[in-house]
């Protein structure tokens, strides 16, 4: 079912990717849970397009505990071995070793700032860049100096999967940045808030 709203140009061929554009994108995430869902399935992501993670997610949300970061960091050798044979997530060793590592640090972060939000607030604080009146799509980054920052940084604690790229997906997803475009029925321009960068 589809709408007279107008939105991002990425968000209109699916209802997937219409509600997750519409509900959740850009808007500014507190939830620890949350955080580290988005954070793993960008990770995941890579190379591959952000539907197919969508229509993957509730097989991940049961695959790694409703991305409970204290259980999923507890995960060992059978539960990597569960993994890589659920036909219902992206089966590559690589990621979901980063994923367990990355629930370790995570709550090495958490414990350190009160929260992974308090983590991450130190070096993107609020409120969310928001792009100008001007931008297109076509000007819009994959990465930016903040993106940059915070992945150096979470690559210093331990994290895997964390480029800038992955890093600025991230941001984007969790409201850290709000690139909805002017256009958009989303959209929200600079003057309410920092320039995106």
């Amino acid at each position: 079912m589809t709408d007279d709203r107008a939105r991002c140009w990425w968000a209109e061929s699916d209802p997937l990717l219409r509600a997750y554009h519409d509900d959740e994108w850009g808007r500014p995430v507190s939830d620890e849970r949350h955080l580290f869902e988005m954070l793993t399935l960008e990770g995941f992501q890579a190379g591959l397009s952000w539907l197919t993670i969508l229509r993957k997610r509730d097989a991940f949300r049961s695959a790694f505990a409703g991305f409970d970061p204290t259980v999923v960091a507890r995960f060992g050798d059978q539960d990597r071995e569960r993994l890589m044979s659920d036909a219902g997530i992206v089966r590559n060793r690589a990621k979901i070793d980063a994923t367990i590592a990355n629930a370790r640090a995570f709550i090495a972060a958490a414990s350190e700032f009160g929260s992974f939000a308090g983590y991450l607030a130190t070096l993107v604080p609020p409120p969310p860049a928001r792009l100008p009146e001007t931008a297109t799509a076509g000007s819009l980054p994959s990465t930016t100096s903040r993106s940059d920052h915070l992945s150096r940084d979470l690559k210093r604690r331990g994290f895997r999967f964390v480029g800038s790229t992955i890093v600025y997906s991230f941001m984007q997803a969790v409201g850290i940045v709000d690139d909805h475009l002017p256009g958009c029925f989303r959209y929200v321009g600079a003057d309410s808030g920092r320039v995106a960068g």
